[in-house]
């Protein structure tokens, strides 16, 4: 029902728990490509894709996700913008990574809309009414506040998420490791409880943890050993019940 996935991002850097080699290239696009084609197949029909990238491979994946999927199943990009320490350069800080949402059928995939608190300003001017839109023909002239309370406001694509510093309690010490509210939101967003979730780069196993607590079942992939014995220990502290499977095992199957 969710396929997330968020592969090497072609940083060419080695973090201890896995080596990121790659290198934008042809040989990393392909690489890309094959992964994206094989996922699109294991969605069920009213399946969403998410891929998370930063501004190294985003431009790219676009073009292929638009010809896997078509352009019209593009939803979202959305922006997880984050602070961390500033380092001298000639440009403006990159502060934030990519996730490009897709859906296969335009019209029955699930969502369950989000909302984020109301401004200062509007609580200020309009309290916790819920506000209408006026229009005179296609413009909207005016609002008026509503005898109903207003849920909030519809939650953006600009996600402001702080990353996880050395003494968060969820840490568990991998090096690359995504905050549980990133994957919350989008489970939360697109899946219902007894859904199924894969996450066939799972690192830390935060896509896994979230989906355990949040009462999703799940999949998850890895060929590194580390990113397994991590996700293994994280998910039986919580108390899932799970198998393991390796490569030959999985082969004999």
């Amino acid at each position: 029902d969710l396929l997330y996935l968020d592969p090497p991002f072609a940083t060419g850097n080695d973090f201890g728990d896995y080596r990121d080699d790659w290198k934008i290239s042809d040989a990393y696009l392909q690489m890309l490509y094959e992964r994206f084609w094989a996922f699109r197949e294991l969605l069920a029909d009213a399946g969403v894709f998410f891929t998370h990238l930063d501004w190294r491979a985003t431009p790219y994946a676009k073009l292929m996700l638009d010809e896997l999927f078509g352009p019209d199943h593009f939803r979202n990009e959305i922006i997880w913008s984050y602070r961390r320490w500033p380092a001298r350069s000639r440009r403006f800080q990159r502060q934030h990574d990519n996730l490009l949402f897709y859906v296969k059928d335009c019209e029955r995939y699930n969502w369950n809309q989000l909302y984020e608190p109301l401004s200062p300003g509007t609580l200020r001017t309009h309290g916790l009414a819920r506000q209408q839109a006026v229009f005179a023909g296609k413009r909207r002239v005016n609002s008026i506040d509503t005898s109903e309370n207003s849920l909030g406001a519809p939650l953006g694509d600009v996600w402001q998420l702080s990353v996880l510093n050395a003494r968060a309690k969820e840490r568990t010490g991998y090096a690359t490791q995504k905050p549980e509210a990133l994957l919350e939101r989008i489970i939360l967003a697109t899946t219902n409880p007894g859904d199924l979730i894969a996450d066939l780069c799972c690192g830390s196993g935060t896509t896994l943890a979230v989906a355990e607590r949040l009462g999703r079942r799940w999949i998850g992939c890895d060929r590194s050993s580390r990113a397994i014995s991590v996700s293994r220990t994280r998910l039986t502290q919580l108390g899932a019940h799970f198998s393991l499977w390796h490569d030959a095992e999985i082969a004999d199957t």
